[in-house]
């Protein structure tokens, strides 16, 4: 044998892909558990193992089974292994009976070797510092140095590419010859990812709240734009609802953006321990993923925050540290942002002066969530090695459903119909409504998702749901 056709052979052998794992599901609770080995890097299959933690609720109707779907939380940093419950216990019982419900924490995430950065202290030491562009390139440095003296030999590997390689994986292994999936907001990219690179193994991908995908991984600078407008509108809108429903919002009367600013700078002069403006606006800008059905409460919280009491009074907790830690270096190995201080510096700028009730804290703040990460990206110490570069058409999937949300603060609505344009075969449907994924606010919506994962059905074009959201 020629040694150009040996060192072929070899090298077809180190690339070669990787049998599916043996999966020994165990009774876990109310549920079923079970460990997952997979390869770190993909290049090298036969090389370290990195140990995935799955979950499943298995069809309560075997006879009708359908086979698996597996669900992804998102985040990046969301624990699939802890939504089954709520997932399994929210759907309606067809899919309960039909389906084997199966989450996973993905790599990096929680139960399966959890990317660290930062400790809490030091994390919510950051917090503190005054929002300006120094400071924030110096912390997001020291958020990057901690990541790779902790993690350094997960980075380059935590990427998107490697996580639907991870699934497509799982879906052999409980013997599926085709994957069923919904996924919610990042976890859409997940979705995406793995349809465009095994388009032949889709059987059906419910995309709630689609990232568009080339902005995201490859406009990253307009990406971030997008959601600092959304998240930015969502505030005004209930600020503007606040002002007109004085009856169910106790944070009115008054100019209502005046008095919100006057609470987020007096927490900044004068913290209350941990808790400063920028504390507060990470959690009052979570709280509007809720949508409409919390707005009233929100006005309450709003209205005890004034006398520096309430939900909103937030300090960064332990959760926080380690959902960022994933939330960041997934995003950092995705997408890579133009090089040089100076774009950064105005772009920040840009946002700051575009949308001055919330960008400037988020932007000039420490390495946090989605949209403030320019800064610990465009000085990211890992390789990109586990990055996924396109194309997103999906060519020769089966039938992709996305959902958007009109009023989502967090994944622009835009997001969504571009996501279902992108897709050679993407399909979108609409609620007209306020809050972040469409599940569990419209049953408009819902019901169309249950039917596409059950039967395939495809909606039909432009079908918009106007229903108002459900009570939660």
């Amino acid at each position: 044998m020629s040694g150009f056709l040996v060192a072929l052979l070899c090298a077809g052998a180190a690339h070669a892909a990787p049998p599916a794992p043996a999966l020994d599901w165990a009774a876990c609770g109310d549920y079923q558990c079970t460990s997952a080995q997979v390869p770190l890097d993909y290049r090298d299959p036969d090389g370290t193992r990195i140990t995935l933690q799955l979950r499943r609720h298995p069809a309560a109707d075997p006879a009708a089974r359908i086979g698996t779907l597996f669900i992804y939380a998102g985040g990046p940093g969301s624990s699939g292994w802890d939504w089954v419950d709520s997932f399994t216990t929210s759907v309606i019982p067809e899919i309960r009976d039909r389906f084997d419900i199966v989450g996973h924490d993905p790599r990096g995430v929680h139960r399966s070797q959890p990317v660290s950065c930062l400790d809490r202290p030091e994390y919510a030491a950051q917090w503190g510092r005054a929002p300006a562009f120094a400071n924030a390139v110096r912390l997001a440095r020291e958020w990057d140095a901690a990541c790779a003296k902790h993690s350094g030999d997960l980075l380059p590997f935590i990427g998107t590419a490697n996580q639907a390689r991870d699934l497509d994986l799982l879906r052999q292994a409980v013997g599926d010859a085709k994957l069923t999936f919904f996924g919610g907001s990042y976890a859409t990219y997940v979705g995406t990812v793995y349809a465009s690179m095994f388009p032949q193994r889709t059987r059906a991908l419910m995309l709630d709240s689609g990232y568009d995908p080339e902005k995201y991984a490859d406009d990253p600078y307009a990406y971030d734009y997008g959601q600092y407008r959304a998240t930015e509108k969502a505030l005004r809108r209930f600020l503007s609802w606040c002002s007109a429903h004085a009856e169910q919002c106790a944070f009115a009367p008054g100019d209502l953006t005046g008095k919100l600013r006057k609470i987020l700078d007096d927490l900044d002069e004068h913290p209350l321990g941990d808790v400063n403006g920028a504390t507060m606006l990470s959690e009052l800008t979570s709280r509007l993923n809720s949508g409409t059905r919390r707005w009233s409460a929100l006005g309450t919280d709003l209205h005890l925050a004034e006398s520096r009491t309430g939900p909103l009074m937030y300090a960064i907790s332990q959760s926080d540290t380690t959902f960022n830690a994933v939330n960041v270096s997934v995003e950092c190995a995705d997408r890579v942002f133009p090089a040089g201080l100076p774009q950064l510096r105005a772009r920040l700028a840009k946002v700051a002066a575009d949308f001055p009730l919330t960008a400037p804290r988020m932007a000039y703040g420490p390495p946090a969530y989605d949209q403030t990460h320019a800064p610990a990206c465009l000085q990211w110490p890992a390789a990109r090695l586990s990055r996924y570069t396109g194309s997103y058409r999906a060519t020769g999937s089966a039938p992709i459903l996305v959902s958007g949300n009109t009023g989502d603060p967090d994944t622009p609505y835009p997001d969504a119909v571009a996501l279902s344009q992108t897709l050679a075969n993407g399909h979108l449907i609409t609620w007209q409504g306020e809050g972040h994924t469409a599940r569990r606010k419209s049953a408009c919506i819902e019901a169309y998702m249950y039917a596409y994962l059950l039967h395939l059905t495809i909606p039909p074009a432009g079908t918009v749901c106007r229903d108002a959201p459900i009570p939660g």
